[in-house]
């Protein structure tokens, strides 16, 4: 893959968060259950990870902070922009550094300096910065690289002027963040405006970006601020909590009630939830199918937030086995809900003396 400078920035934190921490590759991938080679490729700047998962692992076992971290999403989010942008694709369907569940052999640390690619001389202020990061700290220096964000909107677009950074991602708090939540809600979305880009708004971004066509990141980067301007055809209004049930126990004919508290485990009942796992795959809507059980069923991120759908095609998994394996854990809690108490046994009272019967009176 072709350096390019936001793949370089990355890697420049990723390298010396993982100097910082003193970790071998052998050890960090260990630590993070990513493979060593693979490790090398991101801290090489020749790999962008594909999901923002194996950033936040490293982050967290290098011991980044939580500035440190939402910076490092902030860059992975660049990174993977340029890297959308360079390979040419329009789907979600990313093309990046594929994450393995088991960790290929150990990579050792290389006993000499890997050489240095001669693009990499085009971008002195980065290994500058690298050398400034282990002194003066990380956060200072990713947040000197943020600063050159979009020209000022004209048109007064506040995601566009000189306040808002050139990606709006989880963890800020301020009136970037309040637009953002805004324009969202006037799409019909249903969320807080309160200025906090926490998880609610991380799902309502995603599914923003999914029904506008776009790289499904989660972070606000200037394809999602210009689609969140003008695409006036996304409309983000869903079904009532009421509406998903009964469609639930219209399709779920034979366990309509199960049905209805797995699905209500797992998403409360919201069309547009949207759950990332730490490997990058995703579970979405109603029932929370999974990336993997979505191929299988031949559909899209986009389909799986239609609740009817989403409904029909958890129907379709039940109906393999006639039980709800895919959803182990909501089913022991719908289980358990469902199960009655056994009341407890009454403790035996004595029983009364009997009251001697009166004479039967004589008639008169």
């Amino acid at each position: 893959m072709p350096a390019h400078p936001e793949s370089e920035q990355l890697a420049a934190i990723l390298r010396a968060l993982k100097s910082r921490s003193g970790l071998s590759y052998e050890a960090l991938a260990k630590r993070t259950d990513i493979p060593g080679s693979t490790l090398h490729r991101y801290c090489k700047g020749t790999s962008v990870p594909q999901d923002y998962g194996s950033v936040h692992r490293v982050g967290t076992v290098c011991g980044a902070s939580p500035d440190e971290l939402r910076s490092l999403h902030r860059l992975w989010a660049l990174a993977d922009t340029a890297r959308l942008k360079e390979s040419g694709e329009e789907s979600g369907e990313g093309t990046g550094e594929p994450e393995g569940a088991v960790p290929d052999p150990a990579v050792e640390e290389p006993a000499t300096p890997d050489p240095v690619p001669t693009r990499r001389t085009r971008y002195p202020v980065v290994a500058a910065a690298v050398a400034a990061v282990l002194t003066v700290g990380i956060s200072a220096w990713v947040l000197s690289t943020e600063e050159a964000s979009s020209a000022n909107g004209p048109d007064g677009r506040v995601l566009f002027s000189a306040a808002c950074r050139s990606v709006v991602a989880m963890g800020q708090h301020d009136t970037c963040v309040h637009e953002v939540q805004q324009l969202l809600h006037d799409k019909g979305a249903d969320i807080g405006v309160d200025s906090d880009f926490g998880p609610q708004t991380l799902r309502r971004v995603t599914a923003f970006q999914v029904f506008a066509g776009l790289p499904p990141n989660g972070v606000v980067d200037d394809a999602t601020k210009k689609a969140l301007y003008s695409s006036s055809k996304v409309r983000m209004n869903v079904w009532s909590p009421e509406k998903v049930r009964q469609r639930i126990r219209a399709v779920f004919k034979e366990a309509p009630d199960k049905a209805v508290a797995i699905a209500d485990c797992q998403s409360f009942l919201d069309p547009l939830h949207i759950l990332p796992n730490t490997n990058g795959t995703r579970n979405w809507g109603v029932f929370q199918i999974s990336d993997a059980r979505l191929r299988e069923l031949g559909g899209t991120p986009r389909q799986a937030l239609d609740p009817a759908w989403n409904i029909e095609a958890a129907e379709r998994l039940w109906s393999k086995d006639h039980d709800f394996h895919d959803w182990q854990h909501c089913e022991r809690a719908a289980d358990a809900a469902t199960s009655p108490s056994p009341s407890p046994s009454p403790s035996p009272s004595p029983s009364p003396s009997p009251s001697p019967s009166p004479s039967p009176s004589k008639r008169p």
